[in-house]
């Protein structure tokens, strides 16, 4: 079937699927007396090939006494239903086996490969008999830790030890031992299973004593079930004393203090640190009846937040108190204050007079759009604040509001000197009496003459201006101002006469379609009665002369039951419609017989 060379004798030949199964007799040069002698038995496993073989394998033999053997003493017997091969000598018989996953494994546990001893266990563990993962797995843990690779020792427990609590609780303390209680920290289980809250304090201690920020990260991942709460927090406390400023801590207790629903502590240590879950730990535990004298703490940590939260919840925490709190700090009132007037003006109107104060003095630019938007400030209080501070634009408002327009009027010409806003002020008005102190007080000054021609042509006649301008007065741009007056003049009766036809193609429109209604017909019929006697309008003998009145209005008359008129008009009205005041409908049809 096969024919191929050999380098060695053959002492025996056995099959091995389609492998062949050699016994071989070797000799080899002595290296120290350079003389050929016999060396050792191989045992070789060939794959056969057309030409050739390819070696799969090779063992070399201990026998005793095989430096005296020749090729003839050794033989090669198996047993083909046990696979088992029988090489012998005339002083040893030596069985081989096919190698299993248990041999393979052995071997790569004493090569200290056990990770791969690890893995081929996992893949075998139907087959292997000698071995156990477990064992394995924690031999190769024992030999991460002598190596010193802690963290890949501490991780692989998570894989290994699975849910036995004790054999987690053992590594745990072993760890301790070679103090190395970090590294397995991160890798303890918290759920399913759970360890003795004494294994969590245990690795929490050494953390406080050593890492503060370790500690912190911990109590943060931990559920706060795995360990005696009170224990830690009489630990923290302790060190605290040691370092009463310390943010870390702080922080820490804070949240031990969360966990165990002692929310007023947790409150005023975040409200000391200014932290940013200060917020939500009031809006998630309900905490409003804690923080009613802490007001000023929340709105100097955050006044949009505190303001944001106190006003989402008037129900808890009344505008009274807020104010009341806030009552010596002046400028976080008038910023709740002022978020409260934005969301609704009339919620805070017993406070409206205060408000002018503080916006005087912490926010000039709102004031003006408060005292325009509420209702409720009294205006005397305002006007005597704002002429103390002269803020002419608001007292020009309020003098305008409280009907003292000329007054208005004189601050914005004498203050201001702004001859634009006092036109747009008399404007506004629309006072005959405005217009002619605005001209009486700028006949005198150039510019602002310039600025009534440029502004004044659609709401007083230019000409009353111009022929009080002295004679010889220097105005500047009195050319570009009377075109302007002009072009205005000019558009005003492009206007007039645009409207005129609109106007009269309107009316011509409307009165054609008028003209068509009153020319149609009426149906009149048996089911229509006269008005006047409720009689059927139409004679039941139709043969009989009748004559009938149909208004527009579309009431009927007979011509005889129709009131005689009192005027000279030959026009007729409907008296019902005329004793409705709907209008009087004149007649429209006058049927006869």
């Amino acid at each position: 079937v096969f024919q191929f060379d050999t380098e060695f004798y053959i002492s025996g030949l056995a099959p091995l699927c389609d492998q062949l199964v050699v016994l071989s007799y070797v000799k080899e040069i002595s290296e120290k007396t350079e003389v050929e002698c016999c060396a050792r038995p191989r045992l070789d496993i060939v794959q056969p090939l057309p030409e050739s073989c390819e070696e799969i394998s090779s063992d070399a033999l201990t026998v005793r006494g095989f430096q005296e053997n020749e090729c003839r003493d050794y033989h090669l017997e198996y047993s083909e239903g046990e696979s088992l091969f029988y090489i012998i000598s005339p002083r040893d018989v030596v069985v081989a086996k096919e190698r299993d996953q248990d041999d393979h494994i052995d071997w790569l546990l004493e090569k200290k490969k056990y990770e791969e001893a690890l893995m081929a266990a996992e893949i075998s563990q139907k087959t292997i008999k000698k071995h156990k993962i477990l064992d394995i797995g924690l031999a190769y843990i024992n030999h991460l830790v002598e190596k010193g690779d802690y963290d890949l020792a501490a991780r692989k427990c998570q894989k290994i030890l699975g849910k036995n609590t004790e054999l987690w609780e053992f590594e745990v303390y072993k760890f301790k031992e070679i103090g190395q209680l970090k590294a397995i920290s991160r890798y303890l289980p918290r759920r399913d299973p759970v360890l003795k809250p004494l294994i969590y304090e245990m690795v929490l201690h050494e953390f406080l004593e050593s890492d503060y920020e370790g500690f912190a990260t911990l109590i943060k991942e931990w559920p706060g079930d795995l360990y005696n709460n009170t224990i830690i927090v009489q630990a923290v406390v302790d060190h605290l004393k040691k370092d009463p400023q310390n943010r870390t801590l702080l922080r820490t207790l804070a949240e031990l203090y969360t966990y165990d629903q002692r929310y007023g502590r947790a409150l005023e240590i975040y409200l000391t640190l200014r932290h940013k879950d200060v917020f939500q730990l009031i809006h998630k535990h309900n905490l409003f009846s804690s923080i009613r004298d802490k007001i000023v703490l929340l709105m100097d940590f955050d006044s949009e937040k505190a303001v944001d939260m106190l006003l989402d919840n008037e129900d808890k925490i009344s505008i009274d108190r807020v104010v009341e709190e806030l009552e010596n700090r002046p400028e976080l009132q008038h910023v709740y204050l002022h978020k409260l007037f934005k969301r609704d003006h009339h919620k805070g109107q017993r406070y409206h007079e205060k408000q002018i104060s503080l916006y005087a003095e912490y926010d000039r630019p709102n004031l003006l759009p408060f005292l325009r938007d509420s209702t409720h400030c009294p205006l005397e209080k305002a006007l005597e604040i704002c002429q103390q501070r002269n803020f002419v634009e608001e007292t020009v408002y309020l003098l305008s509001r409280m009907g003292n327009s000329r007054s208005a009027l004189k601050m914005i010409m004498e203050e201001l000197q702004d001859v634009d806003k006092a036109i747009e002020f008399a404007k506004e008005q629309d006072d005959g009496e405005l217009w002619e102190d605005l001209i009486l007080y700028s006949i005198d000054k150039p510019p602002f003459i310039t600025g009534l021609l440029n502004n004044i042509g659609t709401h007083v006649d230019p000409i009353l201006l111009i022929h009080r301008i002295k004679e010889g007065m220097e105005i500047p741009n009195l050319r570009d101002s009377l075109v302007k007056i002009l072009q205005d003049y000019n558009l005003q009766i492009l206007l007039r006469e645009g409207c005129k036809k609109i106007l009269v193609a309107d009316s011509l429109s409307l009165l054609k379609k008028m003209h068509r209604t009153q020319m149609k017909g009426v149906l009149v019929d048996e089911e229509n009665i006269c008005e006047s006697c409720l009689s059927p309008i139409l004679p039941p003998d139709a043969s009989k002369s009748f004559n009938v009145v149909v208004f527009h209005c579309r009431h009927m008359f007979h011509k005889e039951c129709l009131p005689v008129s009192n005027t000279i008009s030959t026009v007729q009205f409907c008296n019902i419609c005329s004793a409705k005041h709907r209008g009087p409908g004149s007649a429209i049809l006058e049927m006869k017989k």
